[in-house]
């Protein structure tokens, strides 16, 4: 199988990681849009605009299956993707919700939300929860830890402090969805923060977990072919890759 994967930004190669780590497809082929980073911060119909543009550029590719790794365009666009695209395409918020219903088993166990403004203001999340029969949900929009994963900074100083401003009054949950596929990059930060009782959604295992439930995967690929582009600067996307996925 061929599958395409479409980000934002870099951030999607947390996805990317996880399906390596399962060999379950023999090529990926993935797209971020690095010149327009971050889409957190813009409006329902330019994330639109943005993501059909990307089914476009996978049309140049004869794809299986698109993984949209982006939680804001998995918000906000897979409708008009899917109406777009000549393959199945599928987003990481609802294998969030599944994975999330999946591992807690309390249905009122607290659970906090964090994404860009984006995916926070959509409250695609709360909806999928609500239909699965919780309640106990926290949302909040922590924007700056995309600019800071794109820098590279995933521990140290700035990231414990901006930890600080963002949930010096939340309290602590049970499970933690990060609803950026940034934010896996500073999970050991975010774990350390509050603490081991709290359990971490992270969006490429979930799509894992998605996957696996609903195609059936007869053969396991340990060197699958790997095509990185972005819209700015790819080189710079394939030596982050390049230190992300095998260092």
């Amino acid at each position: 199988m061929r599958v395409g994967v479409f980000d934002s930004g870099i951030g999607g190669l947390t996805v990317v990681k996880s399906l390596l780590e399962h060999q379950l497809f023999e090529e990926l082929i993935y797209f971020g849009d690095t010149a327009r980073v971050p889409y957190g911060s813009k409006d329902k119909n330019t994330i639109i605009r943005y993501a059909i543009e990307a089914v476009e550029f996978f049309k140049n590719f004869e794809l299986d299956l698109i993984i949209v790794a982006c939680n804001s365009v998995s918000a906000y666009a897979l409708f008009e993707m899917r109406e777009s695209a000549t393959c199945p395409v599928i987003g990481v918020v609802d294998a969030g919700v599944l994975a999330t219903s999946n591992s807690l088993d309390k249905k009122a166990s607290n659970i906090l939300v964090i994404g860009t403004h984006a995916t926070i203001n959509s409250q695609a999340y709360e909806r999928g929860l609500e239909k699965l029969g919780f309640s106990n949900i926290q949302t909040k929009a922590t924007p700056l830890f995309v600019p800071l994963v794109e820098e590279e900074i995933v521990e140290g100083a700035i990231l414990e402090e901006t930890l600080k401003h963002y949930f010096n009054n939340v309290q602590t949950p049970d499970a933690l969805i990060l609803g950026c596929t940034h934010f896996p990059l500073i999970r050991d930060a975010l774990s350390t923060y509050f603490g081991e009782k709290t359990k971490l959604i992270h969006s490429g295992e979930a799509i894992v977990e998605q996957l696996e439930k609903e195609f059936t995967f007869t053969e396991k690929y340990s060197h699958p072919k790997l095509k990185f582009f972005a819209s700015e600067n790819p080189e710079a996307l394939r030596k982050i890759a390049q230190k992300w996925l095998y260092e």
